[in-house]
């Protein structure tokens, strides 16, 4: 397995969709060029929740990879998502992502588990990954409420007994279980990244400790979290949380019920930024309506990402 430190800025793409549904490959590249020509990320994740990875074809997987590796060209590491409910089929998401170039996979947690799943299952799964593909894995480590959240001991496990484990990307939502996770992380006598996914509380979990962010989120914030992590780093906390009050009037925005409904509300902000061209997203996940709309560019706005329109007087 070829060495890797993930660290930094590394937003995870949303998928552009036309009107059909398909693809649109000319606005994906441009997405993934803007979250590349932003200073501070090192690294991008594609096939994750963000880029509705749920709802994509195995070929469509497999071509997210390899324009994300296109689009990169190796300056920084492309991390494929890797969602299977099957070990077989991880497997074979797995291997196409490696065929395609992949830097390291992120695995992610068995829905199995919501209907009683073991922590065997659980670490055989990771295990035939493993064995199978010769590639970096970021644990994905959940919410406890999803019953997919890895108890203790079993993280413990797999972080001593699968070395290609190199990273977690922690979506806790627990400050009690982030701070549990990073003394694990950093007792252990071989680096593994803790990298960040705690949107709703960004800057105490970084104040905590971490080696990165890896967000969806970061598909509209980069920007916003190459400049929090800038000044966290420097010890810049005056500055770190003026960044971090931006932030938080998108995640109010964007982080509520329903939160399927999390990536349509990116999209459209992307569309008010001139991002993307459109918000279109695969069903289930609904347009977003247009009094939703009007609270998504007031967030903007407030975050200072865009200019508030001032309705004309009338004569």
């Amino acid at each position: 397995m070829r060495p890797i430190q993930l660290g930094g800025v590394i937003p995870a793409n949303l998928m552009p969709f036309r009107d059909d549904y398909a693809i649109d490959e000319a606005a994906y590249r441009r997405h993934l060029e803007w979250l590349l020509g932003v200073e501070g990320v090192g690294g991008v994740t594609c096939n994750g929740h963000a880029a509705e990875v749920a709802t994509l074809s195995r070929d469509e997987r497999r071509r997210a990879v390899a324009i994300a590796v296109e689009v990169a060209a190796q300056r920084v590491p492309v991390i494929a998502g890797i969602y299977a409910e099957g070990a077989r089929d991880a497997v074979e998401l797995a291997r196409d992502a490696a065929r395609e170039g992949a830097d390291a996979l992120l695995l992610f947690p068995l829905n199995t588990l919501v209907f009683g799943g073991t922590d065997e299952m659980v670490y055989r799964h990771f295990a035939a990954v493993a064995e199978a593909v010769d590639l970096p894995i970021v644990l994905f480590l959940y919410p406890a409420w999803t019953r997919m959240q890895y108890a203790p001991a079993l993280l413990e496990r797999l972080l001593h007994e699968i070395p290609h484990i190199v990273a977690i990307k922690e979506w806790s939502l627990d400050l009690n279980v982030y701070e549990r996770t990073l003394g694990l992380v950093r007792s252990l006598t071989r680096p593994v990244s803790l990298l960040s996914s705690f949107s709703t509380h960004l800057l105490p979990s970084l104040l905590i400790g971490a080696d990165g962010i890896l967000s969806g989120h970061g598909s509209v914030v980069a920007d916003l979290h190459a400049s929090i992590w800038r000044h966290v780093q420097a010890g810049e906390w005056d500055a770190a949380r003026r960044v971090y009050g931006r932030l938080q009037e998108l995640t109010r925005a964007v982080y509520r019920e329903p939160f399927a409904q999390m990536y349509a509300r990116m999209k459209a902000q992307l569309v008010m930024l001139g991002r993307l061209p459109r918000a279109v997203s695969r069903p289930p996940i609904l347009p977003v309506a247009a009094d939703e709309e009007r609270s998504l560019r007031e967030a903007l706005v407030r975050a200072g990402l865009m200019e508030a329109v001032v309705a004309p007087h009338a004569p």
